[in-house]
């Protein structure tokens, strides 16, 4: 035991981010930044501590001389960027926010919602240098990704299950990635059936740590942010990891624990050499189709955000 909960000491080695549009809970476990998605919106947006918030945006918008189209999609940009600004408030860092789902296979599209995302934060006070804009790791979102970091936009590529992606992200000069170790977790007893799997050999984690290793060797500057946790072992095998994004139970939990916290990932100490060859779009598309498991939740992670983006555009339609 010790005189510091698992959380203090998971600070100490890697920046801890809050995964939720909470952001009372936000204030809670003072986290240096956090992350939203299409779900924790929904989520968020249907709490009474935002109801004030959302009557606004849809009074706005309202205003505004635009289709009921063009309406809905502004005021769901607005929300989200009101949301933002909640959390911006609570956290010294940045807040991460999510470019719609459908426009995942759209690199145009992608880049022209993030520079409004972008422009909406900058209207409320809130400089870009705040914001990550996020999208999901298909080829055109790393390509939007690549080009709006050019431009001085930096990204979060989320919705990241293997090393091709890592790879490609790195390449193309993302800021950061998401990792989902859980999502990852999940995949693997579903298809195997085996129910029971220690931290170390924990599949989410395996793939986190060779991507982390991999970057430090080669002396890529994008962050690794693991993502997506369903236990605090998978966040303490991971301890070191450049950052954590976890939600208010696990970050509760590890509060709660005041056993010694081992660093696991370390910058000094990244083993063996993994060797990779990184090709252009073909080679990353067929790497990513020889990789069922990260086909299949790459694509199942885009129809659920979509999915809860569309649930919210119904809720604000009827929103009274």
């Amino acid at each position: 035991m010790t005189n510091k909960s698992k959380l203090e000491q998971l600070k100490e080695m890697t920046t801890v981010v809050a995964d939720t549009g909470d952001f009372e809970a936000i204030s809670q476990y003072s986290p240096e930044d956090a992350t939203t998605n299409p779900s924790l919106i929904l989520k968020a947006a249907q709490m009474p501590a935002y109801k004030n918030l959302v009557s606004q945006v849809i009074a706005a918008v309202a205003a505004e001389n635009l289709s009921s189209e063009e309406q809905l999609s502004l005021c769901m940009d607005k929300l989200a960027v009101g949301i933002g600004g909640k959390i911006v408030a609570v956290v010294p860092g940045r807040v991460s926010t999510e470019v719609d789902a459908r426009l995942s296979f759209d690199t145009a599209g992608s880049i022209s919602k993030a520079r409004q995302i972008i422009s909406l934060y900058e209207k409320a006070g809130i400089g870009k240098e705040r914001v990550l804009i996020k999208m999901a790791s298909t080829f055109e979102g790393i390509r939007a990704a690549e080009l709006l970091e050019k431009e001085g936009i930096n990204c979060n590529l989320t919705l990241l299950f293997n090393f091709s992606q890592a790879a490609a992200a790195a390449d193309a000069g993302a800021y950061l990635i998401s990792p989902f170790v859980g999502r990852i977790l999940d995949w693997h007893k579903a298809s195997t059936g085996r129910t029971d799997y220690s931290p170390a050999e924990d599949p989410g984690v395996q793939s986190v740590t060779q991507i982390y290793n991999y970057y430090k060797q080669s002396g890529y500057n994008t962050v690794v942010m693991g993502a997506s946790f369903r236990n605090i072992d998978e966040i303490t095998e991971l301890a070191g990891c450049d950052r954590l994004t976890i939600s208010p139970q696990l970050l509760q939990e590890l509060d709660a624990d005041f056993g010694v916290l081992t660093r696991k990932l370390d910058p000094k100490n990244t083993g063996a050499s993994i060797e990779y060859i990184l090709g252009g779009e073909s080679s990353f598309r067929y790497e990513l189709n020889n990789d069922p498991m990260a086909t299949e939740k790459l694509s199942h992670g885009i129809r659920a955000f979509v999915a809860d983006q569309v649930k919210l555009e119904s809720w604000l339609k009827e929103f009274k």
